[in-house]
């Protein structure tokens, strides 16, 4: 057992110290002797270099040891499974032509299945002859899916609960091939309600498999989990915070009443201050809804990410954005979706219960991949320093900048007190700068914003929410077949169009020259429409009139002339 224990802190020990000797050490893709096809999806991807959770996992992974990897969102722990088990794929195609399951990829939710499932499909697009993958995770019914897995994919993706059904309805036997099993977003697993079906499932797995576990965190379930699917595992714990660095991820903070909450996001939105695809983060899904409509008064576009539309809307909304088609998206994080109530009875607390975990698949400060996000704003402030890190976790991605700003609301101070000090406290302290706004500056807007407040009703956001849900659910069912077999068209679907649940207010679309901050004057952006020509009324009028007598002249009923004779 030392002998053990010391070969993990050798490990531990190199992962610490690549960062001090990273130009050294560094290992590139070419160099982990992976296929070469392999290689070419993963330059089509555009990575230059892995990342450290890549350098480490994947050669541990093709050696066939069990890993524990331990990484922040963002660091490309996804990639560092998918790309080994392709590669032990193609090996193995090499030496034999049989066809089986020989990988299960477990994730907690739909949308984290379609993300691997896509991972998987880009980092084998050129061997995808050899690399077969199917997707079980949706709402289909499961005789639909037993001609999927009849052919034998090689990797089968879905969530625990869905595995464990095909398994119990014989659509699936992995007593015999299944060679590696992969479980991703591991800390969300339990906390989803999958505790009870995962053990269920591993009675169905043969005694011996190579096992991989990737988490953001290391929590007491995450050990659990370890003790029920790991072998004698390498455990990669890389020691970097959990956020990137200042240089890469600039975090700022407004203190302000509730009230003032939308007249800043309005404003900054309005004056361009605030450029790029941005997330905002709100408590509550009623709190999405009125964010919308509010934004509608002054035409500025933005999408909701509904937790209660099916995954399929779900998932086309997150495309969307991803793909470019709108830059505004407003969700609502899955921690504060659970409305935890000291008064509950105990007879609604089963109902509650199943409600929650519900809740917990839905949420998306967690997993779902948001890419080439800008700006995070925290339009209501996280409850806890998990969420914050989650949330402000979905921007400076990689290598790419991002900015998170948060909005702090008079009874948010001091839950904003605790996680800055937590933030500051850490091995690479950051914090949480004072954005330098002048609310003096934006008085002028105020009645704008309570004006475009007064219309969004508890009325207008429950027809809102009533309104797109029907809208998708026709959809969906109405279009589904005319959608797959039209593609193209299924673009023209956009999720960011106006409700129309509250009555909008046109004039307040445009901003006035003298509304706009002396700071802003200068600049080259327009914020107001062209002022109209005061001789287009008079233009119009001259040519209405000239119609009317067109008409006249055209009907032999008015244009008809009686001429007296002279002979009376």
């Amino acid at each position: 057992m030392a002998k053990k224990k010391s070969k993990k802190k050798v490990i531990n020990k190199l992962v610490l110290d690549e960062d001090n000797n990273e130009e050294e050490k560094r290992v590139e893709f070419h160099e982990m002797g992976l296929d070469d096809r392999l290689l070419k999806d993963i330059a089509k991807l555009g990575w230059e270099k892995p990342t450290v959770i890549q350098e480490q996992a994947i050669p541990m992974i093709l050696e066939g040891k069990d890993v524990l990897a331990r990484a922040r969102t963002g660091s490309g722990k996804t990639a560092a499974f998918v790309v080994p088990l392709i590669q032990k794929i193609l090996l193995r195609k090499q030496r034999t032509e049989e066809q089986y399951v020989s990988t299960l990829v477990l994730t907690p939710s739909r949308e984290l299945c379609r993300q691997a499932y896509s991972n998987i499909q880009d980092l084998s697009s050129s061997c995808s002859r050899e690399v077969k993958c199917a997707d079980v995770s949706g709402q289909v019914n499961i005789k639909a899916q037993r001609s999927i897995l009849m052919e034998k994919p090689d990797i089968v993706v879905g969530t625990p609960g869905r595995i464990l059904q095909h398994l119990q309805c014989s659509n699936l036997d992995l007593k015999e091939s299944l060679e590696m099993l992969v479980i991703d977003e591991a800390d969300l697993v339990f906390s989803f309600g999958y505790e009870s079906d995962l053990k269920a499932l591993l009675e169905y797995l043969p005694k011996i498999y190579q096992s991989v576990l990737m988490s953001a965190t290391l929590s007491e379930e995450v050990l659990t989990l370890k003790k029920l699917v790991l072998h004698n595992p390498v455990i990669l714990k890389l020691e970097d915070s959990d956020l990137p660095d200042t240089d890469q991820l600039m975090q700022y903070h407004v203190k302000c009443c509730q009230a003032d909450k939308f007249l800043l996001i309005f404003t900054l939105l309005k004056l361009k201050l605030i450029r790029g695809k941005t997330i905002i983060f709100v408590n509550t899904i009623d709190r999405c809804i009125r964010l919308k409509l509010f934004l509608e008064q002054f035409k500025i576009s933005s999408c909701v990410l509904n937790s209660e539309l099916p995954v399929n809307s779900r998932c086309h909304i997150v495309n969307q954005f991803n793909s470019g088609l709108y830059d505004i998206i407003i969700a609502s994080d899955e921690s504060v979706l659970l409305d935890t109530k000291s008064h509950v009875t105990d007879q609604e607390k089963p109902r509650r219960d199943k409600r929650k975990n519900r809740a917990k698949e839905y949420g998306v400060s967690r997993g779902i991949d948001f890419q080439n996000v800008s700006n995070v704003i925290n339009f209501d402030f996280p409850p806890s320093l998990k969420a914050y890190i989650h949330r402000v976790g979905r921007t400076a991605r990689g290598d790419q900048l991002g900015t998170s700003l948060s909005f702090v609301g008079e009874n948010e101070l001091e839950v904003f007190n605790e996680i800055e000090g937590a933030l500051q406290s850490g091995e690479s302290a950051s914090s949480l700068k004072p954005y330098q706004f002048r609310m003096s500056e934006i008085e002028g807007f105020r009645y704008r914003a309570q004006d475009a407040l007064r219309a969004v009703t508890k009325v207008a956001v429950k027809e809102a929410r009533l309104k797109e849900i029907k809208s998708e659910i026709l959809n969906s069912k109405k279009l589904k077949t005319y959608f797959d077999d039209n593609p193209r068209d299924l673009k023209l679907l956009r999720h960011d169009k106006a409700l129309h649940s509250a009555k909008v207010h046109s004039e307040l679309s445009t901003v006035p020259d003298y509304l706009v901050p002396k700071a802003l004057k200068g600049s080259n952006i327009s914020y107001s429409r062209k002022r109209a020509n005061p001789d287009a009324g008079s233009r119009r009028a001259e040519t209405k009139a000239i119609r009317i007598k067109k008409k006249k002249e055209e009907n032999p009923l008015k244009s008809f002339k009686f001429k007296r004779s002279s002979q009376t």
